[in-house]
């Protein structure tokens, strides 16, 4: 850094904070460390008694830090995003919609890993709202060597590192099973569970039908389900391992393709999610109907936005699957 003439300083870059005092009325940075002087900021160092500042020098090696934030911005603005203004060399992503936030978590890692380079963000894979915050990111310093962030856009490659996946509209069914219901032995308090979580996504249950406990009836209502174009099917009940819950070779009979039975999650262990095509089949668990949070919370928003589900998107949930 160098001091200089306050009169020379128009598009210099301060690397100190200017403080203003006035008694009974404030003490705080009046001016900021990282800020560029504009014409009109000279009389204003001039009253608070600055004749001399100190600014960074030229460096063609160097980046300041609203620039860098730039430059990370470039690589992390992905779908469904927007960001704010630099500010104190820090920039926001927001959601522009609601939906489920995604960030490519191995790359972010690895940008992270270069030396004063600073992005935070939500939990990855979670519902935001929109203009939720997401995503947060700066340099340490107040300048960068222009070669880190070289670095940085080389790990990050030409796709931005993240985005919002908004929710589709879906034709919903729900097969009801268990034959006390069935037989109206009980009332059936499961399905305005799944009515109210539905809702929270602007959905409703398009066609219910009710099955005992055999395969055979189950079965039938999920093909009757798919005849009639549903595009999510939602099954509850019937999913342990007692001789008479039959709701997972129900599923399986229909010839759809089981990504998994059993998720590391508590509540909701005994989850079930199958594609019959691309129509997502659920077997819902008997927590899903009396506990607040479960594994279906943390599935349902993501089928939504359409995203094919995998195995290994349940075997990771072990690390904060104890809801």
């Amino acid at each position: 850094m160098k001091e200089i003439s306050v009169y020379d300083a128009v598009g210099s870059v301060l690397c100190h904070d200017v403080t203003e005092i006035v008694r009974g009325v404030v003490k705080d940075a009046r001016f900021r460390k990282g800020h560029v002087v504009r014409e009109e900021d000279i009389p204003v160092l001039l009253r608070l008694g600055k004749e001399h500042i100190y600014v960074w020098e030229e460096d063609n090696l160097k980046l300041h830090e609203n620039d860098a934030a730039e430059i990370l911005r470039g690589i992390t603005q992905g779908e469904n995003l927007f960001a704010s203004d630099v500010k104190e060399g820090k920039i926001e992503l927001k959601a522009t919609c609601d939906g489920v936030f995604h960030v490519d978590a191995d790359k972010l890692n690895a940008i992270n890993d270069v030396d004063e380079i600073c992005i935070a963000t939500a939990q990855n894979k979670i519902p935001v709202r929109k203009n939720k915050a997401v995503g947060a990111m700066r340099v340490i310093p107040l300048v960068i060597d222009k070669d880190k962030m070289e670095r940085v856009k080389e790990i990050a490659g030409v796709v931005p590192l993240m985005k919002i996946l908004p929710y589709k509209k879906f034709k919903v069914g729900l097969v009801v099973t268990g034959s006390e219901i069935f037989h109206e032995r009980i009332k059936d308090t499961f399905t305005p569970v799944i009515e109210a979580k539905l809702k929270t996504f602007g959905l409703q249950i398009d066609e219910r039908r009710l099955s005992d406990d055999s395969k055979e009836m189950t079965h039938e209502k999920i093909t009757e389900l798919l005849d009639l174009g549903c595009e999510m099917i939602l099954c509850t009940g019937g999913m342990s391992v007692d001789c008479d819950d039959r709701t997972p070779a129900a599923i399986k009979s229909t010839g759809a393709d089981i990504v998994t039975y059993g998720v590391p999650v508590l509540p909701g262990a005994m989850f079930m999610l199958a594609y019959k095509g691309d129509v997502p089949i659920m077997g819902l668990p008997g927590c899903v109907m009396h506990c607040s949070k479960t594994v279906f919370d943390m599935i349902l928003p993501r089928v939504l936005t359409g995203e094919k589900l995998i195995r290994k998107d349940f075997t990771t949930l072990g690390v904060g699957g104890l809801l």
